[in-house]
């Protein structure tokens, strides 16, 4: 009886060895860049559209989205935010932000936020010309794909000058990242 109840407690033991190792043995949760407003591959809002006059294509408000992330990779210090329209100028790319220098204590931006200058972010430089968002200028016919692109860097927020556009903010994050996650929204032209 000894015998079984010590191979028992040893058995025991051993299966709540186990189950406590299993939580260390879990990969860390991945970076993760969301909306609270669209599910990734989702359409965006009329109102995320750009509002350009001179242009009827633009048809919204050019409201930035509400975007979240978690689980930043460990060393990350500072992020960087982009809005691509890969599609767009017959397949040669929009960039409609480029944003960089976001402290990691910055966890996301309220809907609105990323439409104007604000203290959370360094303003680059878009294919507009802008520091901020600008939205959606579909043409009618098929869906675009906006890609949300955040990338993870170890570089100080106050590292990098204002106005740098796409080329020169990767060329600038070389050997600096961590790591990126993504999300797409997609708009068309609602005609």
């Amino acid at each position: 009886m000894k015998v079984s109840i010590t191979g028992l407690l040893l058995a025991g033991g051993l299966a709540l060895g186990s189950i406590a190792a299993i939580p260390a043995a879990r990969a860390a949760e991945p970076f993760k860049l969301s909306s609270p407003a669209f599910q990734d591959n989702a359409p965006l809002a009329t109102k995320n559209a750009d509002d350009r006059k001179d242009n009827p294509n633009c048809v919204g408000q050019s409201v930035s989205p509400p975007l979240k992330w978690e689980n930043p990779p460990a060393g990350t210090t500072s992020y960087a935010l982009l809005l691509i329209d890969p599609e767009g100028r017959g397949g040669l790319g929009v960039v409609h932000m480029v944003t960089y220098g976001i402290p990691v204590a910055v966890t996301g931006f309220a809907e609105g936020e990323l439409s104007k200058p604000s203290n959370k972010f360094v303003g680059g430089k878009s294919t507009m010309g802008l520091p901020v968002y600008f939205g959606p200028c579909t043409p009618p016919g098929d869906w675009h794909h906006y890609t949300f692109l955040l990338i993870a860097t170890d570089l100080d927020p106050k590292a990098l000058q204002p106005g740098l556009t796409r080329d020169e903010l990767f060329a600038a994050l070389s050997g600096h990242t961590k790591n990126a996650a993504g999300l797409i929204g997609r708009f068309r032209h609602p005609s």
